[in-house]
């Protein structure tokens, strides 16, 4: 599977991806906003057929700049939720190029009429980017993740087909 733009390629991750992947993870700057998972938590998920597990690379260097996980694939509910979205080299237009293919295949492709996720309140980045994206607010968990030091709370967000193709996100 192959979703292709100008500036990126999506493809299928591969287990010779997940020693990029898991790095990724574990730099400080992501690391702080998600909750990482194992090397074999990764490795399971390529099997897994309600998951999608892609990697996100510049399309004329072919070099890994991030990955996708995306779940939900067989729910009869037709929502899917944007697991993890993580992009190593900031500022460069990754991650909006990432989005916007993803609700375009999400939307058109698998007919999704939901897309949803999660993200740390405390990530602000990440936020302001998903509500430019067409994300709305739908409620809080409130201190659901236990830190080191303290609880953490997360927003849920979501963007409906209906939202997508009726407004300036698609």
């Amino acid at each position: 599977m192959f979703i292709e733009s100008e500036l990126l390629t999506l493809r299928k991750t591969e287990l010779s991806d997940i020693d990029f992947i898991c790095g990724l993870e574990s730099e400080e700057e992501n690391a702080k906003f998600i909750i990482p998972w194992s090397k074999k938590m990764h490795e399971k998920s390529l099997e897994n057929t309600d998951i999608l597990h892609l990697i996100v690379q510049d399309r004329n260097t072919k070099c890994p700049v991030g990955y996708i996980i995306v779940a939900g694939l067989e729910n009869n509910n037709l929502s899917l939720e944007l697991v993890r979205i993580t992009i190593g080299d900031k500022g460069m237009g990754y991650g909006k190029e990432s989005f916007r293919l993803i609700k375009d295949w999400a939307f058109m492709k698998h007919n999704a009429n939901r897309l949803w996720l999660d993200v740390k309140v405390n990530n602000l980045r990440a936020f302001n980017l998903y509500k430019k994206q067409g994300f709305v607010v739908e409620g809080i968990l409130r201190e659901c993740l236990k830190s080191d030091e303290d609880f953490e709370s997360l927003y849920i967000m979501s963007i409906l087909k209906s939202e997508f193709e009726g407004s300036k996100y698609g």
